[in-house]
């Protein structure tokens, strides 16, 4: 109280020094009496230290409004702010509060349900065990929870506060994180995979060359053309990747240009034309009659449908031939146009169609690698067609042959 009124008697110094000086002008030319003098100056200073203690019941005021609040930030309130699941125990282990997080994620839990009980992972017993028992303050370990569908959890268990004998488990939710790990790191297999396979066939000729085959024309011509095989593999194999790096680095794609389907689909019929007549395939067009543009960039659309179509005269060659069509598209909210290319071959069996457009994905290998193929090529059409905001769709009959429609948006 004593540093408040000296606070307040400093912050007004230049005021009572005023006032002082005014009573005192008036005293002295006024003729006023010194028992008015005294009393004029103790009301100066009354009137200096009244805002001290208007200023002491503001702080007052502040102070029980805060702790007014904080005690409405009861713990079910900062749990349910709490985007992760989070289950509120005591010493007991058994259940105070559980955020609606942690009902979505593991549902069956309510107050008064045993931790153990409800996770019964030794992890878990583990982590229960060593922060209940004081030993440490905090522990982090991951746990698995396997139904109704497999997440995987980095879980944080620590006390709340200190003499609440109340604890506290967080649990993040790390699938998605090792779902994309496990991608890495079967795609870098898989890369291995492919490119040591030619690299050790052409180490062999090589070898073989420089020995037994030496002095060996035909030997060699034929060594020669099988290094150049394998070389090519490679070489399409990294423009594959490189294809597939570029379109990761810009996954989504600036308003640009029109595209004019109809000539875009035209090239690429004319430029696989030696392939088709290489498979006995004849290429059919059934395409709609007024413009056919929509927005995107040329050159990825020509890739996808290159690689479509390059994928039917290969696959579905046992068919004679192959139909490509374009034709307008509503389906009663995305007005769009359809692209659909369609081979009378053998037909894609139904369990492998969810899986195709997987990187290095293979329904029979030895014929992949026979028609020259890398594994990549439906992987950066769906790529493309993620950046151009459309969608591919795979209708496949064993026998019948196959149909792969793109429905590119017209806006």
């Amino acid at each position: 109280m004593a540093q408040l009124v000296a606070t307040r008697l400093w912050n007004s110094r230049w005021l009572l020094a005023a006032g002082v000086v005014a009573v005192l002008i008036a005293f002295a030319f006024a003729g006023i009496s010194a028992y008015v003098l005294i009393p004029a100056l103790l009301l100066l200073l009354v009137a200096a230290m009244l805002p001290a203690a208007g200023l002491r019941q503001s702080a007052e005021s502040a102070a029980a409004i805060e702790a007014i609040g904080l005690q409405r930030l009861s713990g079910e309130y900062l749990a349910a702010a709490v985007a992760d699941p989070l289950i509120i125990f005591d010493r007991s282990a058994t259940i105070v509060h559980a955020n609606a997080a942690a009902f979505a994620a593991f549902g069956g839990i309510a107050p008064g349900l045993s931790l153990p009980l409800k996770f019964r992972a030794p992890e878990m017993q583990t982590l229960l065990d060593s922060v209940l028992s004081g030993t440490i303050a905090s522990d982090v370990v991951d746990y698995t929870e396997k139904l109704p569908v497999e997440r995987a959890y980095r879980v944080s268990a620590s006390s709340v506060g200190h003499g609440t004998d109340l604890y506290v488990l967080v649990f993040k939710d790390q699938s998605e994180a090792r779902r994309i790990d496990r991608m890495r790191a079967d795609f870098i297999a898989n890369a291995s995979h492919e490119l040591r396979t030619p690299l050790a066939s052409i180490a062999g000729f090589i070898e073989t060359l420089r020995g037994p085959a030496r002095n060996d024309p035909a030997a060699r011509e034929q060594f020669l053309q099988i290094m150049q095989n394998q070389t090519g593999r490679m070489a399409r194999l990294i423009d594959d990747l490189l294809s597939l790096s570029r379109l990761e680095m810009k996954p989504y794609l600036k308003p640009g240009t029109e595209v004019d389907l109809r000539q875009t689909v035209d090239s690429v019929i004319d430029s696989l034309a030696p392939l088709a007549r290489e498979n006995n395939v004849t290429i059919e067009r059934d395409f709609a009659t007024g413009p056919l543009n929509v927005p995107g960039d040329r050159d990825e659309l020509f890739q996808v449908f290159e690689n479509l179509l390059e994928n039917a005269c290969k696959y579905g060659q046992s068919g004679g031939r192959v139909l490509v069509s374009i034709a307008r598209g509503d389906d009663g909210s995305e007005p769009g146009i359809d692209v659909t290319i369609r081979d009378f071959g053998p037909g894609i069996p139904e369990e492998h169609i969810p899986r195709i457009t997987e990187r290095f994905y293979r329904i029979d290998v030895e014929t992949s690698r026979t028609q020259k193929g890398t594994g990549l090529g439906l992987s950066i059409v769906k790529h493309i067609l993620t950046r151009h905001n459309a969608r591919l769709t795979i209708w496949s009959e064993v026998g019948k042959g196959a149909a792969f429609s793109v429905h590119l948006p017209t806006h």
